[in-house]
């Protein structure tokens, strides 16, 4: 079972490592599925940089993750029903020959037992090597949900992406 954590510091560097890690691994021939953050979208004005979408692998479908809540508003504007979506896309798509399963976050929908949990699973399962992205406030969550098998990666782009290459090249 090979289980790749990234967990960077600094707002979006995790996303923007297995974003960029996923991209190249594609334009060298790899099959991925899973979601990784679309790295270039546009904010709207008063944003706060909060709205995101995620390109589901290995195709261009983009699915927006978020949800306005109108001004003031400080709940989560994670959207469950596109988290569903996105799920369901993944699902779909996963169905077809895969190198790696990628996984922009595990966050609190999976720490709750829901998200992509499901499809990390079965990716092992299929013995698929998982490459994820885990925040500190997920971490104990996802340890126990992988029996801390997961092995932390170096915050760094051709440390994650030589993992990469060698789970895939044993899976």
């Amino acid at each position: 079972m090979k289980i790749g954590i990234v967990s960077a510091e600094g707002r979006g560097e995790t996303d923007r490592l297995i974003s960029e890690t996923a991209m190249s691994l594609v334009a060298q021939g790899a099959q991925l599925s899973g979601i990784v953050k679309v790295l270039d979208e546009v904010q709207p004005e008063g944003s706060h940089h909060c709205d995101m979408s995620v390109r589901v692998l290995p195709g261009e479908e983009t699915i927006k993750i978020t949800q306005s809540l109108g001004d003031g508003s400080e709940g989560c504007r994670l959207n469950p029903e596109a988290i569903v979506e996105a799920v369901a896309a993944v699902e779909r798509s996963a169905k077809s020959k895969t190198d790696l399963f990628v996984l922009n976050k595990f966050g609190p929908q999976e720490a709750e037992g829901r998200g992509f949990r499901d499809a990390i699973a079965a990716a092992l399962e299929q013995g698929i090597p998982v490459l994820v992205g885990v925040t500190q406030g997920t971490r104990a969550a996802f340890n126990s949900f992988t029996a801390e098998l997961g092995q932390a990666l170096a915050p760094d782009n051709k440390a994650i992406e030589t993992w990469c290459q060698e789970a895939m090249s044993k899976a």
